[in-house]
């Protein structure tokens, strides 16, 4: 399998991705009965800055948007306000258009509202690699190209093309890239708010478990 990597994306189409991301956030923790304390404590972040997100005065890193995904008991795909495709088994090249979130750019490679969200993912040199990532589910991963260094636990593993791994997500984790030119990664994991709860399609349920993320 062949990957794509891409640059930066210009200025202009952060700028698009800041200004619906941030509407949709304020919104999909409206419909989720939330406040912004609530939401914050849930997804790992303090009230300012998830504030400032929803302000448009921040954009959201990748771990950021899983986790607030799972307390929205939605997808990513809608946090970035994309319209969800007709439920298809056949995900198409042409159809997966890059996404970028604090750094790192994403296709979708799966599809829509399934019990699991599969991506496929660039990790640029530097970029994010001091967040640690605590939530409930699952998550596997595949390298495509380049060498990546995960931490799961105390432990450090460097993973080169065709190495996975596949781990609790309740394990704290790191994701960095190793190399100047970055990691491509195939990336999947679980949408389910605990082992007992529903797929996250819709509003979110009244009780939310904590994930981690990125604090200003």
């Amino acid at each position: 399998m062949t990957s794509h990597e891409t640059g930066p994306p210009a200025p202009e189409a952060a700028a698009d991705a800041v200004s619906v991301v941030a509407p949709q956030l304020r919104s999909l923790r409206r419909r989720a009965a939330l406040t912004l304390e609530a939401a914050a404590r849930a997804a790992g972040l303090s009230p300012a800055h998830l504030s400032r997100l929803e302000t448009g005065q921040r954009q959201p890193s990748l771990p950021m948007l899983l986790a607030l995904a799972r307390v929205y008991g939605t997808t990513v795909s809608e946090l970035l306000g994309e319209t969800a495709p007709d439920r298809d088994a056949v995900v198409r090249a042409d159809a997966m258009e890059p996404t970028y979130a604090g750094g790192w750019t994403y296709w979708q490679a799966g599809g829509a509202g399934r019990g699991m969200q599969a991506l496929r993912v660039h990790v640029p040199h530097g970029s994010q690699g001091d967040i640690v990532r605590v939530h409930p589910g699952e998550e596997w991963l595949h390298v495509l190209r380049g060498r990546l260094r995960l931490r799961l636990g105390g432990t450090v593993h460097l993973l080169g093309p065709g190495d996975g791994a596949h781990f609790d997500s309740l394990t704290p984790h790191r994701i960095a890239a190793q190399d100047p030119d970055g990691v491509d990664l195939l990336f999947v994991h679980t949408l389910l708010q605990s082992p007992t709860a529903a797929l996250c399609l819709g509003p979110a349920p009244t009780t939310t478990h904590p994930a981690s993320g990125e604090t200003p």
